[in-house]
């Protein structure tokens, strides 16, 4: 009788419980409307309000990005019954599309946030995908109403042809004033359905976050769909097969709440000392030991790195001192993945692989800000599979220094990933252009409006590491979107390309190009190199080479001194006398002299268009 009644509670319980997180394109107002969301329920209090709350870097902050998924809870009243509303803010950037994705999966709901001045851009309809595949109920909401370049009726429409919503659905609503908030919270509790879950049964908690605390080691963030979880409870991560006891557990507030225990349909978080990133996987299923799981929750995997770039700091003696500061930053973001490599341009640092050139960007702002790490990148490249001729044997190769020698390699394929873009019409002609010159094929072409274009493109990886997205806006004015997800490895033509300054390989620079580009990049690269490099007291070659073959070459004058000046007339064969010494010691110059590379020659190669 008592169990039934228990079993009754925890059901009411439930249903006054509603998860939903924010999706939407980077820039469009997530975590404003969120501060909004946090004021109405009396979750902040005003004293404490800042801008972007749920943001805690500085680095986020200055640049109004998202980079890590924050859960919150709030407490909100309708028609005097108390409902818990568990918020996931998720990241906008494409870089960090596996964030929302395991953010989604711990959902019932999503507020789909679209920018009245701006419309529908491509990493909305991803995410907004992304939310269809896993069922759950979408809010289409209509946000920076306040601004005077708004068009409601436009993007209304734009959202009823989307998700084939009723245009009365759409929430007309601003961050910044406040407008259509109530609204919003009025959708969510009659919308967003109650979580279903058995609590009888053995517990079964997605892990959709984690986070590194220097006190108390790794904060895992979960939500619970079967069964419950409570304090001192011997734990089990399906996925890593670890064991732990669960410490401290609690809900999260604006700060986390302890509790005695966490019941199902709820989020939560669990600490049990775990001072080890490779432990704590998003997506992993937490378990008790003494009655477990029969099996982990569906859609685990590991974080796949899609841009490489080797780390290195500036003086090699403080090579220990980066692994302990990127060791501790992999407790932050378990996305960074690195090894330990060595370069004979550089020394001794680190094979680094990133979800994208931003949080390529963000990690190395990162190692500065926070570890004062002055440190050098070198060019990114993407993952290649060289098979060789002996047993169509397959090697995988990080770092264009890897690659096996050309009389063993058969062939080489590269990642190819299929490119989303949505543009204004008066713009695709400029876009195919730059696609086709980055070897992309046109699969897709698709009005989604009079004037909105989306256009689908295969396009190999590495032609879009380097500028691609800087040169899209540009050529856009600022309106195309870009979004992708990776498909397959296709063979393709692909050579070897080395710097060479005088006359020593540059590994650092080397790189993996298509056979057809690669004599215009090395011109570009010998022509950029000559511009930074300081000039030397003696001639600097500077020479791009296949294999034994040079294709381009530049050179670096000498600095000069006038050793004539003081000849006063007198025989010519006495200047002869004073330049051949002069050029002799040139040429033993050149022989033992070394060139210094500056950090900007490592990263103009990027920019090279």
């Amino acid at each position: 009788m008592v169990k039934k009644s228990i079993f009754a509670l925890i059901t009411i319980f439930m249903k006054n419980i509603r998860n939903f997180c924010i999706i939407a394109h980077i820039d469009h107002g997530k975590s404003t409307l969120a501060d909004r969301l946090l004021q109405t329920t009396g979750t902040i209090a005003d004293r404490d309000m800042k801008a972007q709350a749920l943001d805690d870097m500085d680095i986020e902050r200055e640049r109004g990005i998202t980079i890590k998924s924050h859960a919150i809870q709030m407490n909100y009243k309708q028609d005097e019954e108390e409902y818990i509303l568990n918020l996931i803010d998720t990241p906008g950037h494409v870089d960090f599309s596996y964030e929302v994705s395991r953010s989604i999966a711990a959902c019932e709901g999503a507020l789909l946030i679209v920018d009245a001045s701006q419309g529908i851009q491509a990493q909305t309809i991803s995410n907004l995908y992304l939310a269809i595949e896993n069922d759950l109920e979408i809010i289409p909401i209509l946000n920076k109403m306040d601004l005077p370049g708004a068009m409601p009726e436009e993007v209304t429409d734009q959202i009823v042809d989307l998700i084939g919503c009723d245009p009365s659905e759409v929430i007309p609503a601003s961050g910044k004033t406040g407008l259509g908030v109530q609204e919003i919270l009025e959708a969510v509790v009659s919308r967003v359905p109650a979580p279903v879950g058995n609590p009888d049964a053995p517990l079964q908690a997605m892990i959709f976050d984690s986070v590194y605390n220097q006190f108390r080691g790794i904060i895992a963030y979960y939500r619970i769909m079967n069964g419950s979880i409570k304090k001192g409870d011997r734990i089990k991560f399906v996925n890593t097969d670890k064991e732990y006891y669960a410490d401290d557990i609690g809900i999260l507030k604006l700060d986390m709440l302890p509790t005695k225990v966490v019941k199902t349909g709820d989020v939560g978080y669990v600490i049990s000392g775990i001072k080890r990133a490779a432990e704590v996987k998003v997506g992993d299923t937490i378990t008790t030991v003494d009655n477990p799981c029969k099996e982990g929750l569906q859609g685990f995997e590991d974080v796949k790195p899609m841009v490489y770039a080797g780390i290195y700091p500036v003086d090699t003696e403080d090579y220990e001192e980066l692994r302990s500061s990127m060791e501790k930053l992999q407790l932050n973001d378990a996305s960074l993945v690195f090894e330990p490599e060595s370069s004979v341009a550089l020394g001794f640092g680190f094979r680094c692989g990133f979800l994208g050139m931003l949080h390529m960007e963000i990690i190395q702002e990162r190692l500065e800000r926070e570890f004062n790490m002055t440190v050098i990148t070198t060019v990114p490249n993407v993952s290649y599979k060289s098979y060789l001729y002996k047993g169509n044997e397959l090697v995988i190769v990080n770092n264009p220094s890897d690659l096996p020698a050309t009389g063993k390699l058969d062939y080489i394929e590269e990642p190819y990933i299929k490119a989303s873009i949505i543009t204004k019409s008066d713009y695709v002609g400029a876009i195919m252009t730059l696609c086709i010159s980055k070897r992309g094929e046109l699969t897709n072409q698709v009005y989604l409006t009079q004037d909105r274009v989306e256009l689908s493109f295969d396009m190999p990886m590495a032609e879009v590491v380097f500028d691609f997205y800087d040169r899209l806006k540009t050529i856009s004015k600022g309106y195309a979107s870009f979004d992708y997800h990776p498909l397959d490895y296709r063979r393709s033509d692909l050579i070897k390309l080395d710097l060479l300054l005088n006359s020593d390989n540059v590994d650092a620079l080397s790189a993996l190009v298509h056979r057809s580009n690669a004599y215009t990049l090395g011109k570009k690269i010998c022509l950029k190199l000559k511009e930074l490099i300081p000039r030397q007291q003696f001639e600097i070659p500077i020479q791009a080479a296949i294999g034994a073959k040079i294709v381009a070459r530049e050179t670096i004058k000498a600095l000069r001194k006038d050793v004539t000046a003081k000849c006063y007339g007198g025989d010519i064969s006495r200047k002869r006398k004073l330049l051949e010494k002069q050029k002799k010691g040139k040429k033993r110059m050149r022989q033992v002299g070394s060139v210094e590379v500056p950090q900007e020659a490592f990263l103009a190669v990027l920019k090279l268009d």
